[in-house]
């Protein structure tokens, strides 16, 4: 075997292995992290409409909202699926993650819950009042609060509001902050509690039945599809959003949660 031909075998068999590694590659499931509850039975109804365009996926559950990100940004997720934009972006600017919106999900109107009064007016003077810990959850509970005249923000506080720029409230509410995923079990402890949809449902509460306040139907709180930067345009990605944006994704939302959870593509 001569020289020229010894190189053309050399190149043909490291095409070959390139390629054979590259079908490897594009048969490994793409990880993607959701909480538990109504994200995670999306993403198994988009999981089947995926596979019938190529894509593998496997879902990994968390029982909080800080987990996925952390797990995301080490590379043990492709993606995740359980956040709005206004918590991505404060995480991209606490945590310094390199992280990209890839496509809308859906959007579950937030709630106010109690299993001592029947409305927010039979709150008494001192009332104990729970709202999620994290910056963009807990300001949209207090915009509830302020919409329905409980209390009264400071000029400009916005989307990230805290209970610190509360500059008006007139039954002198004790405003609790705990993580998003204990707020239903603190339920027993406190006189009310703003909680997240996807919490509410896991504990088996109704939003349409249970809930004794909503936020309103237009919320900047969209939920998202979140990436690392490097691997936005990668075919994967395009394909994963087609899924979730199909018909079928949107009828299961809507026949499944009946209102509870709102299809934001």
């Amino acid at each position: 075997m001569n020289k020229r031909t010894l190189l053309k075998t050399t190149l043909a068999l490291a095409i070959a292995a390139t390629a054979s590694s590259g079908l490897l590659a594009q048969d490994k499931p793409i990880k993607i992290g959701a909480t538990g509850g109504p994200h995670a039975q999306i993403l198994e109804q988009v999981k089947k409409v995926a596979e019938r365009d190529g894509l593998k996926i496997q879902i990994v559950e968390f029982s909080d909202y800080v987990q996925p990100n952390a797990a995301l940004a080490a590379g043990d997720l492709d993606a995740n699926s359980y956040q709005h934009k206004p918590y991505l972006d404060q995480q991209v600017q606490d945590r310094g993650y390199k992280f990209v919106s890839a496509g809308y999900t859906v959007n579950f109107p937030i709630g106010i819950y109690s299993k001592k009064v029947k409305s927010l007016k039979d709150l008494k003077e001192g009332a104990r009042f729970g709202i999620p810990n994290d910056p963009t959850n807990g300001g949209r509970v207090l915009l509830v609060l302020q919409d329905q005249g409980l209390i009264k923000l400071k000029p400009g506080a916005g989307l990230k509001a805290t209970p610190l720029d509360v500059v008006e409230n007139p039954k002198k509410l004790k405003i609790v902050e705990l993580d998003a995923a204990q707020l239903p079990r603190s339920l027993d402890d406190l006189d009310a509690a703003g909680i997240n949809t996807n919490y509410a449902l896991s504990a088996g509460l109704t939003p349409g039945k249970d809930a004794i306040a909503k936020e309103g139907a237009k919320s900047p709180y969209v939920n998202i599809i979140a990436v690392r930067e490097q691997d936005k345009d990668k075919p994967w990605v395009a394909k994963l959003v087609k899924a979730y944006h199909s018909e079928e994704v949107r009828k299961f939302v809507q026949d499944e949660f009946k209102g509870a959870v709102i299809p934001g593509f």
